[in-house]
């Protein structure tokens, strides 16, 4: 099968800055692929070079079968939706929309035809006479969306589309910006570095750092079974925890020992062929079950230090050895600061790390 977008090999180079170096990456047609990462890691330039709007230093970019590496944007068959709406002030939400095809030439009719059809999928026939500043900011990015989508192409892109608006409208729009792929069904690539975007929206998460893809693949892969620390560390709220230990093999059965703990390896998939020496042990907040000695799991004891209220759970941290561990309850967990606990670990759902930092 084609696919919608390739980047071939792109290098994007300022003088002996490299930002971006040997990168590839294909995007399936109907393809939801959000870009995720830190600040300064390529993520918006990589988009810039997909668009056209940032020029590169080598390699290729294919959109739809045809090589645009060096297209205008304005032909390369895509529709941008931007951090800033960047929308005409003293035009109305109808010129805005259409200010793009009138450029283009295209019929009176065809253009409102378009028109009707955008402000009816993202529910702005009511607003199509007013100005940008009588719009609140959920308004005027939708209307920034819909300048995009009234073009009518098989590829969108967005660059950070949500972060200037509070947090209940970019969870509003988060969910409209989904609904809209089911029903478009088009090609689109989302720059992000919010993780509850990238994981709700995506079909597959690209995570970058250093202008590097880090690992590529869906949500759940991602958040189950990151490839090295720097992902693990970077997806999930509380991050990751991680416990720095060595594995040994003495026995019939590998062990990850460290501070006192001593955790039998022979349920984590990688066991029968762990070589020995340094390791991370990383777990997740929600992968502790407070009863651990009940559950006939390896227990981490310790005292909480802080418990944090979220409503329908909580996460409790507390002290182990020396260093601050969390796990994730229910909300009506009744634990005070000072207590004593002893929570398990399933070391089927953990993840070992070697000394490269990669995933074993």
């Amino acid at each position: 099968m084609q696919s919608a977008v390739s980047v071939k090999d792109l290098k994007i180079a300022y003088g002996d800055h490299t930002v971006i170096e040997k990168l590839s990456i294909d995007i399936a047609p109907q393809e939801f692929l959000v870009l995720l990462g830190p600040s300064g890691c390529g993520k918006s330039t990589l988009l810039s070079a997909i668009a056209g709007l940032q020029d590169i230093t080598s390699g290729e970019v294919w959109i739809s079968g045809k090589n645009v590496s060096w297209e205008e944007p304005k032909d390369r068959g895509i529709g941008m939706v931007f951090q800033s709406y960047a929308l005409y002030p003293r035009m109305s939400v109808r010129k805005n929309l259409s200010f793009g095809l009138r450029v283009a030439g295209l019929p009176k009719a065809e253009i409102e035809a378009r028109v009707a059809r955008t402000a009816a999928l993202l529910h702005l026939e009511g607003l199509l006479d007013r100005r940008p500043a009588e719009l609140s900011g959920g308004q005027r990015q939708r209307v920034a969306i819909g300048r995009a989508l009234v073009r009518e192409v098989d590829v969108f892109l967005f660059d950070e589309p949500l972060s200037n608006l509070d947090a209940k409208l970019r969870n509003e729009l988060r969910v409209e910006i989904k609904k809209l792929h089911q029903r478009l069904g088009n090609t689109m690539i989302y720059v992000t570095h919010d993780q509850v975007e990238a994981l709700t929206l995506a079909d597959r998460i690209a995570i970058m750092r250093d202008g590097l893809i880090q690992q590529l693949a869906s949500p759940a892969e991602i958040y189950r079974r990151p490839a090295n620390l720097f992902v693990a560390g970077f997806i999930g709220a509380p991050a990751m925890n991680f416990v720095e230990g060595r594995i040994e093999r003495s026995g019939a059965s590998p062990l990850f020992r460290s501070k006192g703990l001593a955790v039998e390896l022979s349920g984590y998939a990688f066991s029968a062929g762990a070589a020995e020496g340094p390791a991370t042990l990383g777990f997740r907040p929600e992968h502790l079950v407070l009863d651990g000695a009940t559950s006939r799991l390896p227990t981490i004891p310790g005292r909480v230090s802080v418990v944090e209220p979220m409503g329908s759970d909580a996460v409790v941290w507390f002290d182990w050895a020396d260093q601050s561990l969390s796990l994730r309850l229910m909300g009506d967990v009744d634990l005070q600061p000072g207590d004593a606990v002893a929570p398990g670990l399933d070391i089927a759902k953990a993840s070992l790390f070697g000394a490269d930092g990669s995933r074993l």
